[in-house]
């Protein structure tokens, strides 16, 4: 697969690693254009075709990858029209810009509109994406190609309704799981536990607790109880987290970032 990556920051170098880590393209098969200078001559290091013309990127690929900022795309995409070819798909992952929105500046419609998170740069990443009616089976072999480089959930949806409360879960999930971390570090710090101790303690905790829950299959609510003796240290937390209204914060928090992508989509 011949790939056109438009935009070599950090998620548009994420991609790039998993497309070479996971050998869906060779260097050889990919172009990144990139305005800044500097970012080209850190990217080099990959072996790839570089340049700042995002026309010359296009030129030729069976895929490219739109990785800009969401202000950034109209006139971006704009630059892009003519140069991709009949059989190419479009893949943008700019937050909260609707398919049709890529469609119109673009003028290319077999595109498809993405949301991955953070921990894409690693290969460890979820996603999801929609594509337009105009996308082949072919060309959405393509995509799944290209995401199951970063993610090890790859999830299609059927409208941007759906992008937007993904972004919510998923997109936005990464900083709630890091606020939890560093509350629990923070709070065994103020017990008397020396700082690097706790980081190691809890950053294991979550990640096992991660691992565990996706290969044993069970129900969250199993495992916690499972972790959950009659009157024990965990039933003691766990009581001070419900008084707290912990799920209902949680609840509130996906609410709020759902409705701030749909209003993203609508500017």
């Amino acid at each position: 697969m011949r790939i056109g990556i438009i935009g070599g920051g950090f998620m548009g170098e994420a991609f790039l690693r998993g497309l070479l880590r996971s050998l869906v393209a060779t260097p050889s098969d990919i172009a990144v254009a990139e305005a800044s200078s500097a970012r080209r001559t850190a990217l080099g290091e990959h072996g790839v075709r570089l340049t700042d013309d995002v026309q010359s990127a296009c030129i030729g690929a069976d895929l490219v990858l739109l990785a800009v900022k969401p202000q950034d795309l109209p006139s971006v995409a704009e630059s892009m029209r003519g140069a991709l070819g009949p059989n190419a798909v479009l893949v943008s992952i700019a937050a909260g810009v609707k398919l049709e929105t890529l469609q119109r500046h673009s003028g290319h419609r077999a595109s498809v509109r993405v949301m991955p998170n953070l921990p894409a740069a690693i290969g460890e990443g979820a996603a999801v994406f929609l594509a337009a009616s105009e996308v082949t089976d072919a060309q959405r072999a393509n995509v799944r190609a290209v995401l199951n480089g970063v993610a090890t959930a790859v999830i299609e949806v059927v409208d941007d309704d759906a992008v937007d409360l993904a972004t919510a879960v998923h997109g936005s999930g990464p900083a709630y799981i890091y606020l939890v971390i560093e509350s629990m570090i923070d709070a065994a710090v103020r017990l008397g536990m020396k700082r690097p101790d706790a980081s190691a303690l809890v950053l294991a905790t979550v990640a096992g607790s991660a691992k565990y829950a996706i290969e044993s299959g069970q129900h969250p609510a199993a495992l916690r109880n499972a972790v959950t003796s009659p009157g024990g240290t965990t039933a003691a937390a766990l009581a001070e987290l419900e008084a707290a209204s912990m799920r209902s914060a949680i609840d509130d928090a996906i609410d709020a970032a759902y409705l701030r992508a749909q209003e993203l989509g609508d500017d």
